[in-house]
């Protein structure tokens, strides 16, 4: 990537996928307090507690996978890295760059009739989402021959 490149992550999905990593592992860590006080007729040991705990941890990992997405874009094409792969399209791949009606996300219009959503560009970042799309256009129009 050139200097002159932009980078677009999501903010509000950051901020929900911490809240609720959190909370996940606060749940399972009372659960796992809990576990020797009930009285349910099985006895539950301290690795019964750990592996709760080991549980909590996991699934707040995963939660975290959807801050991931970021998007990095220059004079040449655009990086995209979703939830888990990443992929390069440069400008003379991509048709266009819009955010349809009712969409959750902006994409990448692809010869074919195909696209490839952004999830770094999302709905509810509002205005930020605004001035992403608008910046990936304008990078888009740059390079395209004149």
């Amino acid at each position: 990537m050139t200097r002159d490149s932009v980078v677009i992550r999501p903010r509000r999905v950051v901020w929900m996928a911490s809240v609720c990593a959190v909370a996940l592992v606060a749940v399972f860590v009372v659960v796992a307090l809990l576990l020797r006080s009930s009285d349910t007729g099985v006895i539950f040991q301290t690795s019964d507690q750990v592996a709760m705990v080991g549980v909590g941890l996991v699934l707040a990992g995963l939660t975290m996978l959807f801050a991931l997405p970021r998007a990095r874009a220059d004079a040449e094409g655009i990086e995209v890295r979703n939830v888990v792969f990443t992929r390069y399209f440069r400008w003379s791949e991509v048709l266009s760059v819009s955010f349809p009606d009712g969409a959750s996300f902006a994409r990448l219009e692809l010869p074919e009739d195909e696209y490839y959503s952004i999830l770094a560009v999302q709905a509810v970042d509002r205005h930020r989402a605004v001035e992403a799309v608008r910046t990936l256009r304008r990078l888009h129009r740059e390079a395209q021959p004149s």
